[in-house]
């Protein structure tokens, strides 16, 4: 009994292994369903590091079709804050700390 249920557990793993569906499939699947999403909503973390300095970032992007969206890059040692937004009217770079206003720009969309 022992040796079939042994026998078993092994043919059971050895036929999950050997699907027609490989790492070349499932990049073309997430390619096409990324493409064809309206929106997406992504955060994680960044670190830069520049000489002997490093950098630690809460990143979080908000994509909308219409090549809207707005990346938020947060430093997590003084929890200074800049957004960079993109809408009908252009692109905005705001910075501030807390919820405060600092600084905010606007540039020109340019197509090249």
């Amino acid at each position: 009994m022992k040796k079939l249920l042994i026998l078993l557990s092994f043919s059971l793993f050895l036929f999950a292994g050997c699907g027609k569906y490989g790492e070349n499939d499932v990049i073309k699947d997430f390619s096409k369903k990324t493409n064809d999403a309206k929106a997406y909503y992504i955060d994680g973390k960044l670190e830069i590091v520049n000489n002997d300095n490093v950098y630690n970032y809460d990143v979080e992007v908000a994509f909308k079709e219409k090549n809207y969206y707005r990346v938020t890059l947060t430093n997590t040692s003084n929890n200074h804050t800049q957004v960079i937004l993109k809408n009908d009217d252009g692109v905005y770079v705001m910075t501030h700390k807390s919820t405060q206003l600092l600084k905010s720009n606007k540039f020109e969309v340019i197509s090249i």
